[in-house]
């Protein structure tokens, strides 16, 4: 019985020493972001060819921090991409779950064609619609604080209204609802429920895992986002931060600055997926379904 212990501690040193490795492989990259932020560019240069681009050593400062703060305004390109991608989620989410249910839960002549034409559209992408969408956009009526107006560049709605609904986040909504008991809607319905109150009271709170999934996916494409920005956020007050990466790319390219600004707005991503991780594990161990 001894001798039996030894094989299973092997296997979980070995399964503990891949998964290191995996890791390991995943954190060098901000290892070395975070560490080139903190020289000079010809050091920083020089130490790319050896494993001292991944340690803190030579001139270390804090100077290019000082520096990228002084060539772009960061912290207002921050405040730009959390607040587009902030209200984005918010809506993409509370949209894409009532279609989803509507798909799951209603019947309607012709439901599963809209579904598969919803689906569809997630093979094309979007540098195939981004001029149409903007000849679009440019065309479309707003009213704002100066009152009406035509044409949506050069605003935060502009950037947040087109990627409310996609079809990845539907998608996944779809799956998920339909692996809940049935059984729920048809009690909640015999109870004189309306679908609005079964999709409030008992759909959403089984669903946090698809939510803090479908939460992280869209957070990172929207604040990921560049090509769509360049194209209708000309004016510097509505830019979000990859488009700031232009800054750092004028004449010399300042690369001790450019990881110096890198890793300032890589913070906000972090805590976001950090906070949501907590999130989806406490959803995981308090759903459930009683019988």
């Amino acid at each position: 019985m001894h001798h039996s212990i030894w094989p299973h501690i092997a296997r979980r040193l070995l399964n503990y020493l891949v998964l290191s490795w995996i890791a390991l492989v995943f954190i060098f990259p901000i290892v070395f972001m975070v560490v080139s932020s903190l020289k000079p560019d010809l050091q920083l240069l020089q130490d790319a060819r050896s494993l001292r681009a991944f340690l803190p050593v030579g001139d270390i400062s804090l100077d290019n921090y000082r520096m990228a703060f002084q060539r772009a305004p960061i912290t207002h390109f921050i405040f730009n991409s959390v607040l587009v991608t902030a209200v984005t989620l918010v809506l993409s989410l509370a949209v894409c779950s009532m279609a989803a249910f509507a798909f799951v839960f209603l019947e309607f002549p012709g439901r599963n064609v809209m579904l598969a034409v919803v689906i569809a559209t997630f093979i094309v992408p979007f540098e195939a619609i981004a001029i149409p969408l903007l000849l679009v956009v440019n065309n479309l009526p707003w009213i704002g604080t100066e009152g009406l107006q035509i044409g949506w560049l050069n605003s935060y709605h502009v950037q947040i209204v087109p990627f409310i609904a996609d079809a990845l986040t539907i998608f996944l909504f779809v799956q998920y609802f339909r692996d809940l008991p049935k059984e729920l809607v048809e009690a909640a319905r015999v109870d004189g429920a309306r679908y609005f109150q079964i999709y409030r009271r008992v759909i959403l709170p089984l669903s946090g895992p698809v939510f803090a999934t479908a939460a992280i996916l869209k957070f990172l494409a929207m604040y990921n986002q560049y090509l769509w920005p360049v194209m209708v956020a000309q004016k510097e007050e509505y830019r979000p931060v990859m488009v700031g990466l232009q800054y750092f790319f004028q004449l010399n390219i300042a690369w001790g600055e450019m990881m110096a600004y890198l890793t300032i707005i890589t913070v906000p991503v972090l805590l976001f997926y950090l906070s949501l991780q907590r999130a989806f594990i406490a959803s995981i161990a308090s759903t459930g379904i009683k019988g």
